[in-house]
């Protein structure tokens, strides 16, 4: 990789740079992945490196669900992201360089196993011409993440849309059977009326029980997503992983990979205020139903909401460049439209 495309410390094949947002106010500026250039030609031994890097750093997470399969135990925290979201863990163990970037060496031939790949006079790349059905993916991507950052942030909903999903509940509705409650089903119904329901995301509204959907400020429909996406909800944040990966391998698996670790702390907290028990895996509640509660979620969701933002303007750009470099895209096409099948049940 020539030095205009990258730049750090000798000997290290992942690099990072700084970005703030307005958005973000935390204490320090976070770092994502470096942004390889479209255009930019790797070496061999350049993405070798970082294909071997991505493996090392996705492989943590990835193995501790392999494993729970083979001993049929169960996580509601990590079962989550592999669960609800379709990803399969061998794609996201993947390495792609994204749209625009080719890799160079006798071993890049590899990447032709792959859909959508050619090999070009420099190396080998994606086609894009290959991907052309991913074109109303892409807008609608474009769409979300222009709506979403064009607003403020709503930072009082205190999580209780994880409560609303058992409110009203009978033992065997709850959701995650296996792990306790904190306190009885008719003190979680006292207490989500009491806090009040104020979802904004229509993927998790679908997931209510049907005596809480009425308690919610707005009753939600999939038509209104565009509408009422907002960038201070947890669940709007973790869909970031969603929307990269569908849009795979046109965005990079760096942007896949970081939109993954960033669902995968709002999941933790996500159920660390939820109303369920978790100290078994060693969480300790988040207790939103008490004024010390709330504010700490509010201030971890005032973080991921900034964090969200440069992934969400990162996520932007890729599905512009995508939209730029299709054939023929045709504008007036039929709306894309999300398909909750294709994600399983959430909570």
């Amino acid at each position: 990789m020539s030095s205009s495309v990258c730049s750090g410390n000798r000997g290290s094949s992942r690099q990072s740079l700084s970005l703030t947002t307005p958005e973000y106010d935390g204490p320090e500026p976070r770092t994502v992945s470096i942004l390889i250039p479209m255009g930019a030609v790797l070496r061999e031994d350049e993405w070798q490196a970082l294909a071997s890097d991505h493996r090392s750093r996705v492989l943590p997470w990835v193995e501790p669900w392999l494993s729970r399969r083979v001993d049929a135990r169960r996580d509601p925290v990590d079962d989550f992201l592999f669960t609800y979201y379709s990803y399969r863990p061998s794609h996201l163990l993947t390495w792609h360089p994204g749209l625009g970037v080719i890799c160079a060496g006798a071993s890049a031939d590899a990447f032709l196993e792959h859909r959508g790949y050619r090999r070009t006079a420099q190396g080998i790349a994606l086609d894009p011409a290959a991907f052309a059905k991913r074109e109303r993916a892409a807008r609608w991507v474009v769409q979300l993440m222009q709506a979403t950052l064009d607003r403020p942030a709503a930072l009082g909903c205190f999580g209780m849309h994880e409560w609303a999903m058992v409110y009203r509940a009978t033992p065997h509705e709850v959701r995650h059977q296996s792990w306790p409650l904190r306190m009885p089903l008719d003190d979680i119904a006292t207490i989500t009326q009491d806090v009040g329901v104020r979802c904004s995301h229509f993927d998790a509204f679908r997931f209510f029980t049907e005596p809480a959907r009425p308690l919610n400020a707005v009753q939600l429909t999939r038509d209104d997503q565009l509408a009422s996406e907002q960038p201070g909800c947890l669940h709007a944040g973790m869909d970031l992983y969603k929307w990269a990966y569908k849009l795979s391998p046109l965005t990079s698996s760096d942007l896949v990979a970081d939109c993954f670790e960033l669902a995968r702390e709002i999941r933790t907290v996500d159920m660390r205020a939820s109303p369920y028990d978790l100290s078994e895996l060693g969480l300790d509640p988040i207790a939103v139903e008490t004024s010390r509660g709330r504010d700490e979620y509010v201030r971890r969701q005032r973080d991921f909401a900034g964090r969200a933002s440069l992934l969400r303007r990162r996520l932007l750009r890729a599905a512009e460049s995508i939209l730029d470099s299709l054939p023929d895209v045709n504008s007036a096409a039929a709306p894309y439209t999300p398909n909750p099948v294709a994600e399983r049940r959430r909570g």
